[in-house]
């Protein structure tokens, strides 16, 4: 849930909630109030009752006054009064209506009685109503007008800031492209804007640097790597060697050439990320397929494995020399962590292209298979086959997903993926 959306679900809950509150308060106020009035009536009513019986007679109302005073004779009459609620039936509206009552004792013309004084309390229950409905009425259009006004408001203030987070967002530290500053019209937001331009230049400036540290170091690495296998190479020719040093040597090549590789590998990086492989043209991918199966068919009948492909004729407009280095990659990556007599599914639609492959291994970490130098304790491998195919992806906005079903580790490539 959006925080605009949750600030003003919470402000109409806790002001409703207030509202009836409230309301509720004050509806009791006025009905107090009402009672009170019509008890201090009722007791004058009593005292005319007691002018009345003075002279001799017994008083009774007008029939417009909404009132009843009914006599009950006693034996004695004791000095105590009672009010409360009830229902009386109002003979000159034809209707039951809630009323007040004070009954009390009294001596009446020399005898005593029990006075009973019922006063209707409907009109000015109508009267109450009639003006809560008036003071709701404003205040509910007031509060409409208040949730209006804030929620106008709110979406000013936040829209700059919805806007910087789409900046976050699409800011890429592989891109050329800067973090882009927004003009903020608070204060608090001006200054987080200001600390992101600050902490995504210190960031993209520290990146560069490692970058170049990585390029210069594998450049400078491969002459020497060239001379040493140069040198093991001619070593291993000649005849001058033992069995247990030749042993040793060949085991030094292999720890030379994996290197190599592993060097080979960074400097690709390095090139995908600085965007130095920009031979864009259509490319056939169905032909491009077909030429790498032939060229990996000798490791594929090596090893005994079987490869199904389903290709459509599909051309995309691309780098050639990084499509190359794809199709390279899911070649070489099905087929090394395959097992003797597995299988390949190859599948080239107009808006994918599926590499799916058995293996020794269950399923992998998804979130962790792009990573790079992540690979399991068996592989022989750099580590970095995977992480090019991700960096390649990225540089070509490709949509890169592994997934496993069927006992087949599946790496599927969606193209123009926004």
């Amino acid at each position: 849930m959006k925080l605009f959306t949750r600030y003003n679900r919470i402000l109409i809950i806790i002001s409703l909630f207030g509202l009836l509150l409230i309301g509720f308060l004050f509806y009791r106020m006025l009905v107090y109030y009402l009672d009170q009035q019509i008890d201090h009536d009722l007791v004058e009513e009593v005292m005319e009752v007691k002018e009345y019986s003075a002279k001799g007679n017994f008083y009774q109302p007008h029939e417009f006054e909404d009132l009843v005073v009914q006599y009950k004779k006693i034996e004695k009459a004791n000095p105590s009064s009672s009010y409360g609620d009830t229902l009386f039936y109002n003979p000159l509206k034809h209707r039951k209506e809630t009323a007040r009552y004070l009954k009390t004792e009294l001596e009446l013309v020399g005898q005593p009685y029990c006075v009973l004084v019922i006063a209707s309390k409907f009109e000015r229950q109508e009267q109450i109503r009639n003006i809560c409905l008036i003071i709701l009425i404003p205040v509910m259009l007031l509060f409409a007008l208040v949730l209006l006004v804030n929620r106008i408001l709110l979406k000013k203030i936040w829209t700059p800031f919805e806007q910087l987070l789409k900046n976050i967002t699409a800011f890429n530290i592989n891109h050329e492209r800067p973090y882009e500053p927004v003009e903020m019209p608070v204060a608090e937001f001006r200054q987080l804007n200001k600390v992101l331009v600050e902490l995504s230049g210190k960031v993209k400036s520290d990146y560069n640097e490692i970058k170049l540290f990585t390029e210069n170091a594998s450049h400078e690495m491969m002459t020497p790597l060239a001379v040493i296998n140069s040198k093991l190479d001619n070593m291993l020719q000649s005849n001058v060697l033992g069995k247990e040093d030749g042993e040793t040597l060949v085991e030094l090549y292999k720890a030379t050439s994996r290197l190599t590789k592993l060097n080979q590998s960074l400097l690709l990086l390095v090139k995908i990320d600085n965007n130095l492989l920009q031979d864009e043209e259509q490319i056939n991918l169905k032909s491009l397929i077909e030429e790498k199966q032939v060229y990996f068919q000798e490791l594929i009948s090596e090893r005994n494995i079987t490869v199904e492909s389903t290709l459509a004729d599909v051309s995309i407009s691309a780098s050639r020399s990084l499509l190359e280095i794809l199709i390279n990659n899911l070649f070489s990556n099905v087929i090394r962590h395959n097992y003797d007599g597995g299988k390949i599914e190859i599948s080239l639609e107009t808006d994918k292209i599926v590499f799916a492959n058995t293996g020794h291994n269950k399923a992998l970490d998804p979130e962790k298979i792009f990573d790079r130098f992540y690979k399991d304790n068996a592989s022989e491998g750099t580590g970095l086959g995977l992480a090019i195919l991700k960096q390649i992806c990225n540089r070509q906005r490709y949509q890169l997903d592994y997934s496993y079903h069927q006992d087949l580790h599946t790496f599927t490539i969606t193209f123009n993926h926004q």
